[in-house]
Formats: structure tokens, C-alpha cells, sequence
């Protein structure tokens, strides 16, 4: 059982669904033991209706059960009534979402024709002007019944109408009240939200839904898990709503949503799904559904030991305490493996694919900002000399028998095997570490040995939860050496290995756990994945979780009816330009509503402002307005050189 002020999810080691009412949308309920419900959101311009409906249709046809749509003043939302009647006459039933943000008037009219309606808690009634503001106990309560006249209209009409609500908290909105007494986090979040909560229950109104969206996925996790703690200490139990809102587009953003998204659904979180490319919404479904769907059939895993005291604060961010072991663990970043096994040939050219070019005139090897750390090489021969930067694993049998030991570093299959040994290195030795032996005796010569780094390897079809019992143990036994998460997966497609592995990776990450990762994995063909993309999807996972950063991050939201520019198009243009600035984050941005709130933590933000008009940020300051579009991309990368983060791509 876990400790009742930690308590979020109904275990931390049994596949269980977090049980929550029932919310009806038109005819298609969510929460309690429905199915998690699929949704997304049109990116047309509302006024046109037939644009609108036929995406709808896409989206539904690729599976999505409720179509959100924007309606940002009263025009869009009236004409919400012709979509509707558009769909029904075509034969769509699927429940449809208005997205309000500014306007209480919009929010009223639209509750009288849709199914459901969501609003931002930060936007909708609050002020939100990036002040940072002092309120007393009686401005801030006075505050609060100036919320609750704004916002009770809107509640009574969804009662009288039987339309359900989001509230939908964003990191990146909190209103300056909330910023002023919680600063800019997951508790300030949470208390966004309740405050509107509290106003609905008052009045008798519990068709809700909430969500607690971030960029960020850290802090979209712990603000879900937060709000779990909360209601459960209030007695609530409304439906969760999950996404990581401006993830970006491609690979990105398919990695960042896996590492928000699944970790929740891992903890049997979540209701209902979105996930927010900048990509066509019809192609953001089946990302959906393949991450859903990983979890029928999941409470049949195999058991898992429990745990009756977890010593880690699941609301914070915290790394596991572990020693610095030949620059893995302690306060180094998280390191990548490459796993060469089936490597038929290895040569100075293979190492291409995972970030080092040898350049034979200088002899000299060149590392890109995503060369691997580590590469196993299992029982071949390494006919070249490797960077010095490089670490080379073998298996403990083939290391045993080179002549120059101190060019590789032995991977023993087991605690008895290393115990066993009277050879081992006295730098860095590699230890296979599973459930089973985490809880033998065999385990104490190992432990805390200052050379050793394990290897934590899973069979388990809840192999997240495994290994973070694992983890878990480990600080429970003061047992501090560095962890290398290690996760196989067969008979996957390429999005199926993404998705899978950022999930169960990300989630450990996410909450301190690993000192880094090894991944590996075969097709549906058994034909095993291009090393080059395995090792981008590492270098993914650990930017995603935050944990290691080594390239442009771009925080692009996913387009809507609001957008003021082809979001697809600038995305592009400004990532050719930029993507060799390494750790800076950009939010690119087609309106203001998804302005410098939502892009939260971006170093700079491309903002559009109006038609053909672009508003150019550092952090949340507004350095240019209303800058013509055909000049924008430039304007922003000479913003980024006066600020000192311009740097000569090579």
C-alpha cells in the first residue's frame, strides 16, 4: 500500500485502472469502466463549415470519438450549430467539444450546442498579464467571487443543457493571482483548477473533466498526480483528461507525448487522450490509439513484489542518489548505449550512424551532439581503435580474454557470474540486474562496489513497474550504484518502438530513476531496427524527459482554427535555420491564445498576432511587434544573437 499523502494511482506494482465517474458527452461516456476515450481537434477555420466537417470526418474515420473545435468569439460559436447539423445529416453522431479561451459569451452560446465545452481556467476569468502581483488573503478571496460571477452563468447553462465540461489548467497560463501565491508550478496548477471545480459543485454541476497540460512532460505528470492527491482528499473523483500540449511534430513529437501520456497510462491514469502534433489531426489519432491500446490485456503481467512504503516523493522531480563510476552516474548526464551485437562487421564506418566520423587524413574522430556513450559489442573483435571518448562492453567471456584489458569493459550476465569471477576490471564492471535478483544474497558483493554499473533488464509485460520496483529497493536498501535501464522490444513496428520505449524509458526518467539507456528491438519481420534510429530515439527520451539535452528543442503547438500561419511550414523553415542550437528552446505559436503563456519555458517564441503579423519574444517579453511574416524567421534568429545564444552552424 502506498503511503496515503503519496498516493496518486491504486499501486504502484498491479496494472490497475484508476476507477472515476462517469461523465456523459453526448452518447459517448468516458471515465468509470468505459474504454479511454480517443480525441483531437480540427485545425480549420471554424467558419467554414464544410472544411470543418469533412476533417471531422477524417479524424473520425481514423478513429477519434469526440472532435474538438475552436470557437474563439460568438460567430464560430453559432456557427458550431451548422457543423453539427452538417455531420448529423451525414450520418457523424460523434460528439463534438468547443474550445474556449477569452470570451464567457462564446462558452454560453456554444453549451446550448455541443456536447461538451472547455475552458482555461487562466484565460476564461482570471487576468493573467504577467505581473508579478502581491494579493492579500481579501483581494485574493475578492478575486475569487469575481471568477465565480464570470464563470456561473457558463455552469448553469451546462447543467440545464446536460453538456459536459473540461477544465483544462495549461502550465503556461496561470493567472498572475496564481502565479503570485504558487508560483509557476504543478501546485499552482492544480489550485487553477479547483477553484473553478469548487464553483461547479456549489451549484450542483459534476459532468466535468480535467486536465493538467505542460510542454513540460515532468511537469505535466506530477501536476495529473497532484491533482489525484487532491481530489482524493476532498472526495473527488473526476475523469482525467491527458495530453502534453505544443509537443511539436515527427518524431519529437510523438517521443514527448510517450513520455508525458504514457507515464500516466503506465499507473492505469487517464480517461481520455489527445495528442497535440503539429501535423494534420487525423495523423495524431493512431498515436493515440497505439498508446491506449498497449494496455489491454495488461493486468494479466506477471506479479511484481509490493510495496508497502515508497521512499520517493512522486510530486517532485528528484534523482536517485547513485556515485559517479568511470563518468556514469553521480551528477553526469544520462548516458546511450549502442548495442553492436548483430553487427556483422564492425569498422570506423559503422560508427557513423550513432554520431562519430572518422576522417582518416587527420586521424582524428569527429562526435556529433548525439554520439552514443557506450557501445556493446557482445563477443567480437574491434579491428580499430576506438575514440577515447568511447566506451567498448563486452561480454565478460570475450574481455577475459583480451590481451589489453583496459580497452573494454566486461558486461556480466549476473551477479553469481561476477561473484564468481577473479577477473574483473578495476575501473568498470557491468552487472545484468532483473526482479529476481535484485532480492538474492548474490546481490551483496556487487552492491555499492564502486566499479559496478547495472544493467536493469525486464521480462515483464509491466516492465515499467518492474523496474521502478527495482529502484525503488535499491534506495530503500542504500544500494548506490549507477543504473543503465535496458529495454528489448520484438515484433513492433518503428512507431510501436518509439512510442513503447519512451513510455516505459521516460517514465523512469521522469522521476530521477537511470543513469541512462540501452534499447534494442526487432520488426514484425524479426529484422532488427537501423542503429542511427534507435539511437536518435535515446537521445529523444532523454530530451523529452529533461534529462539530457543535445538538440534545438521546439515547442510548436498543434494548430487549430485559431492559427494565424501554415504552422507546418514556419515550423519547418525555423527548425532548417536553428536546429544546430543546442539546447535553446523555441515555441512557435499560431495565436495569441497559445502565446507566451502556453510556450511556458521557451527561450524565444514566434507568436502570431494577426493576419500576415508575427509578435517575437525572449522568455515572456515582447522584444518585436507586429512583424511582417516574410521577414519574421530573420528577425527571430537576430533576436537569438543579441542574446548570446547564436552559434555558426558547422
Amino acid at each position: 500500500m502506498i503511503e496515503e499523502y503519496k498516493k496518486y494511482c491504486n499501486s504502484l506494482t498491479q496494472y490497475s485502472r484508476y476507477k472515476t465517474r462517469v461523465v456523459f458527452v453526448g452518447e459517448v461516456p468516458l471515465g468509470g469502466n468505459n474504454p479511454i476515450r480517443i480525441q483531437s481537434m480540427t485545425t480549420t477555420d471554424t467558419m467554414n463549415t464544410i472544411a470543418t466537417v469533412e476533417q471531422s470526418i477524417r479524424m473520425i474515420e481514423a478513429g477519434c470519438e469526440y472532435v474538438r473545435i475552436t470557437a474563439p468569439s460568438i460567430n464560430e460559436a453559432q456557427n458550431l450549430q451548422n457543423i453539427k447539423d452538417e455531420l448529423r445529416r451525414r450520418g457523424y453522431k460523434t460528439p463534438l467539444i468547443a474550445d474556449i479561451h477569452f470570451t464567457p459569451n462564446a462558452a454560453e452560446l456554444a453549451a446550448r450546442i455541443v456536447e461538451k465545452v472547455r475552458v482555461n481556467p487562466g484565460n476564461y476569468a482570471d487576468k493573467k498579464k504577467f505581473q508579478k502581483l502581491e494579493y492579500t488573503d481579501s483581494e485574493y478571496n475578492a478575486e475569487i467571487e469575481r471568477i465565480r460571477e464570470k464563470f456561473s452563468p457558463l455552469v448553469k447553462i451546462c447543467k440545464e443543457y446536460g453538456t459536459a465540461m473540461r477544465i483544462g489548467t495549461n502550465h503556461g497560463s496561470l493567472s498572475d493571482r496564481i502565479m503570485s501565491r504558487y508560483g509557476d508550478t504543478p501546485h499552482g496548477m492544480v489550485e487553477s483548477a479547483l477553484e473553478f471545480l469548487r464553483i461547479c459543485e456549489d451549484l450542483n454541476y459534476y459532468n466535468i473533466v480535467l486536465s493538467m497540460k505542460s510542454s513540460n512532460p515532468q511537469v505535466m505528470v506530477h501536476a495529473y498526480r497532484l491533482l489525484i492527491q487532491r481530489m482524493e482528499a476532498e472526495g473527488m473523483n473526476y475523469p482525467l483528461h491527458l495530453g502534453v500540449t505544443e509537443a511539436g511534430d515527427g518524431d519529437d513529437g510523438r517521443i514527448k507525448s510517450a513520455v508525458g501520456i504514457g507515464s500516466l497510462l503506465e499507473d492505469g491514469i487517464g480517461d481520455t487522450i489527445r495528442v497535440s502534433l503539429t501535423e494534420e489531426p487525423e495523423y495524431e489519432v493512431p498515436v493515440a490509439i497505439s498508446l491506449v491500446n498497449r494496455y489491454n490485456g495488461r493486468k494479466n503481467h506477471a506479479p511484481i513484489n509490493s510495496i508497502s512504503e515508497s521512499p520517493k516523493d512522486p510530486f517532485v522531480y528528484l534523482r536517485r542518489e547513485s556515485f559517479d563510476t568511470a563518468d556514469i552516474g553521480g551528477n553526469t548526464v544520462p548516458k546511450v548505449f549502442a548495442d553492436f551485437k548483430e553487427t556483422e562487421i564492425l569498422s570506423q564506418e559503422e560508427l557513423k550512424i550513432v554520431g562519430y566520423n572518422y576522417d582518416p587524413v587527420t586521424d582524428k574522430w569527429k562526435m556529433s551532439d548525439q554520439a552514443c556513450d557506450l557501445i556493446y559489442v557482445a563477443k567480437q573483435n574491434l579491428p580499430f581503435e576506438a575514440p577515447t571518448s568511447l566506451k567498448i562492453v563486452y561480454d565478460f567471456e570475450k574481455w577475459n580474454l583480451l590481451e589489453d584489458k583496459t580497452k573494454g569493459f566486461p558486461l556480466f550476465s549476473s551477479c553469481e557470474q561476477f561473484n564468481s569471477s577473479t577477473n574483473k576490471s578495476f575501473i568498470l564492471n557491468f552487472i545484468e540486474l532483473d526482479a529476481q535478483s535484485i532480492f538474492s544474497r548474490k546481490l551483496l558483493n556487487a552492491a555499492n562496489d564502486e566499479t559496478v554499473v547495472f544493467i536493469l533488464t525486464t521480462n515483464n509485460l509491466h516492465g515499467m513497474a518492474e523496474q521502478r520496483r527495482i529502484f525503488l529497493e535499491l534506495i530503500e536498501r542504500g544500494i548506490k550504484n549507477p543504473v543503465i535501464i535496458k529495454r528489448t522490444y520484438d515484433k513492433v513496428d518503428e512507431d510501436e518502438f518509439r512510442l513503447y520505449s519512451s513510455t516505459d524509458c521516460g517514465a523512469l526518467l521522469i522521476d530521477g530513476f537511470g543513469d541512462g539507456i540501452w534499447l534494442a528491438g526487432k520488426d514484425k519481420s524479426g529484422q532488427s531496427f537501423d542503429l542511427s534510429f534507435i539511437n536518435r530515439t535515446c537521445f529523444g527520451i532523454l530530451q523529452a524527459a529533461r534529462t539530457r539535452i543535445s538538440k534545438t528543442e521546439y515547442i510548436a503547438c498543434p494548430s487549430c482554427g485559431r492559427t494565424l500561419f501554415d504552422l507546418v511550414e514556419v515550423t519547418n523553415k525555423i527548425r532548417k535555420r536553428t536546429e544546430h542550437l543546442k539546447g535553446v528552446k523555441i515555441a512557435i505559436m499560431g495565436c495569441i491564445v497559445n502565446g507566451p503563456g502556453e510556450m511556458a519555458d521557451a527561450d524565444f517564441g514566434y507568436v502570431g498576432s494577426g493576419p500576415g503579423k508575427i509578435t517575437l519574444y525572449r522568455g515572456k517579453e515582447v522584444i518585436r511587434r507586429n512583424v511582417d511574416s516574410d521577414n519574421a524567421v530573420e528577425e527571430l534568429i537576430e533576436i537569438i544573437r543579441e542574446n548570446g545564444s547564436w552559434v555558426q552552424p558547422t
